[in-house]
């Protein structure tokens, strides 16, 4: 492992140092920046996230450098590239997804970093993903906080009694026969929730709000990690923020996962399951807006640096698709926010084009809190390009498992790059901004262009991505 970085002084070139700032990290899954006010979309009221836009600087083109939830987690953390990724099966995991594994060993993560530079670390999460076993997400976090009960959760066994799945499910749908990950596992979780305080976007913005509360006058900066695991499904928002958005008549089975795809589905199930999807968003915002309300009474907008941004975003009826996959790599799944506050606000408001990626974000703030940069790290700091003197990418690579989209100002493809049967998707991103028209039949030398260079980036990317999990520390005799 690294070297233990440094503490170099804090504050802005060409002014005397100053106090450590402290850092806020929020992190919300399936929150893309097409369903945000901020990024010019109107399908859904963010106005607390919009606020923050207002004082920040906004990144217009943030995209993940690996899909989806934990992969991403990794990126974020260690701010290393990771795609592609290895296919490590872990035996109570049932997910089975390239670069879905712990940290390496040899990973230096921000947390990690921020600790030895003399921060006090916390984590206050809902992911229950990076909680399973044998997973280590929470490294480096002097406290960290489970909330329980998302998605598939083990947190309740019973009892099933008194839930009838027929009304959370589309007649298209099978019923699950186990519980295990399903949705009664879900509503067996939440059978108990009396109020909005009980969703879990509530508990965990409450959770950070109270961390805050108890920390505030520690002599040390803070580094406090805030992981929203809602909008992701279950599409479950408390019924006010749903009616919000529902505009038709519908009596049908509340669908919180709705069908991959909209062939079986009715308009009014479309307009239903996109209400509860913007309900949900909504909602969330309420609670972003409750804990920023909490960080400036405690004076913290004075003395703090705070980044926003979401892991990916959701297909919501494009090209007939709801959900996000491995195949679903366009715009709508994986432009992100990436908002960064600071709080001189030398650049609040300001809008900044050209790629970023989650990579990015760990050399970021550090360099914005002058400690030290790994030497681990392969992700770019964005200072310059915030500054407005920073070297802007020609093009990116987003992956997921199998499948790579390589992204250029003008074009965005989608393709396999392992093998398997062939699939390639091309966007003509001047013509076809959103990505629903699939032109790869009419342009086979751009295609080609792209297919080669997706194998480079592959090709070339598992010198990087490797690491091992060793488990056994010598003792004295060693």
């Amino acid at each position: 492992m690294a070297a233990a970085p440094a503490a170099l002084p804090a504050g802005i070139p060409g002014q005397p140092p100053a106090e450590p700032l402290n850092l806020i990290v929020i992190v919300a899954d399936t929150w893309g920046a097409h369903w945000m006010g901020c990024y010019g979309h109107d399908q859904v009221r963010t106005p607390h996230a919009d606020a923050l836009a207002g004082k920040s600087a906004l990144f217009l083109d943030a995209y993940p450098q690996a899909l989806p939830t934990l992969p991403v987690r990794r990126a974020l953390y260690t701010g290393r590239n990771i795609f592609p990724g290895q296919l490590i099966l872990q035996r109570d995991d049932p997910v089975k997804i390239r670069g879905w594994h712990p940290l390496y060993t040899e990973d230096v993560t921000l947390a990690e970093t921020l600790q030895a530079a003399g921060y006090t670390t916390a984590l206050i999460s809902d992911v229950y993903h990076q909680f399973k076993p044998d997973k280590n997400f929470h490294r480096g976090f002097e406290c960290w906080r489970w909330i329980r009960g998302q998605e598939g959760d083990r947190l309740e066994s019973g009892p099933r009694k008194g839930i009838n799945l027929a009304n959370y499910l589309h007649p298209s749908q099978p019923v699950p026969r186990s519980p295990k990950g399903g949705p009664m596992q879900y509503l067996m979780n939440r059978r108990g929730w009396k109020s909005e305080d009980d969703w879990l976007a509530a508990q965990v913005f409450r959770d950070a709000s109270r961390w805050l509360g108890n920390n505030v006058e520690d002599s040390r900066p803070f580094y406090l990690h805030v992981e929203s695991f809602t909008p992701h499904e279950y599409w479950d928002p408390p019924e006010n923020y749903y009616r919000q958005y529902m505009k038709e008549n519908y009596s049908g089975p509340w669908l919180i996962s709705p069908p991959a795809t909209t062939e079986k589905m009715s308009p009014v199930e479309v307009a239903h399951a996109r209400a509860l999807y913007a309900g949900l968003v909504a909602f969330t915002d309420h609670c972003l807006g409750k804990f920023l309300q909490e960080v400036e009474a405690l004076g913290l907008m004075k003395n703090s640096l705070i980044v926003f941004t979401a892991d990916h975003g959701t297909m919501m009826g494009e090209q007939g698709q709801i959900h996000k996959g491995e195949t679903r790599i366009r715009t709508q799944v994986t432009q992100v926010p990436l908002l960064v506050y600071h709080p001189q606000r030398r650049w609040a408001g300001r809008r900044i084009g050209g790629f970023v990626q989650h990579i990015d974000v760990m050399p970021a703030v550090l360099d914005l809190l002058s400690v030290k940069i790994p030497a681990r790290v392969t992700g770019e700091s964005l200072r310059p390009l915030i500054e407005g003197g920073g070297r802007r990418k020609e093009w990116i690579v987003t992956g997921w498992g199998e499948h790579g989209a390589v992204r250029t100002p003008e074009w965005c493809y989608v393709g396999r790059w392992s093998e398997g049967p062939r699939h390639e998707e091309l966007y003509d991103l001047k013509r076809d901004p959103l990505e629903l028209s699939n032109v790869a039949g009419s342009h086979p030398s751009v295609v080609e262009k792209f297919r080669s260079t997706l194998k480079r980036y592959v090709d070339e990317g598992w010198a990087v991505t490797g690491g091992s999990f060793a488990t056994v520390l010598k003792g004295p005799q060693g």
